[in-house]
């Protein structure tokens, strides 16, 4: 699954966020709409993967995939793993809501220790723009 996320800028804007919000809850949820139809694939190895200003920086695994509510008033829940792991910085358009990502449209993610993380996003996506990454 791939999301935007509003609000935050970059990866640590969002670890932050999560720190100051997020205290006295016990999961890190990410509340939709809609259900995804495929949500037992999602389950099963998959991962919400975040846009932050038109590029992939980072994904979270999900756990579970719940749905909240009845009727009109039915939301989703995704229940994510704490850990952000940061990926390859990937462009990618602006969208609304969420939408499926294939395993080989997924950027790789970034072995930390490589020294990798440490390279500006921007500069990774053009890198990766005109195939030098």
């Amino acid at each position: 699954m791939i999301k935007l996320c509003v609000g935050c800028d970059t990866v640590e804007e969002l670890q932050a966020w999560r720190n100051e919000h997020g205290r006295g809850e016990a999961d890190w949820r990410l509340h939709t709409r809609q259900t995804p139809k495929r949500a037992a694939e999602m389950i099963d190895g998959g991962s919400v993967y975040r846009v932050f200003k038109g590029l992939i920086l980072c994904r979270q695994r999900i756990l579970a995939i719940e749905t909240v509510g009845e009727g009109q008033q039915a939301r989703c829940e995704v229940v994510l793993h704490p850990d952000i792991v940061r990926v390859a910085p990937t462009p990618r358009r602006a969208f609304q809501g969420w939408r499926y990502l294939t395993m080989e449209d997924a950027p790789p993610d970034l072995s930390s220790g490589t020294g990798m993380e440490q390279v500006p996003p921007a500069l990774v996506a053009r890198l990766r723009e005109i195939g030098a990454w």
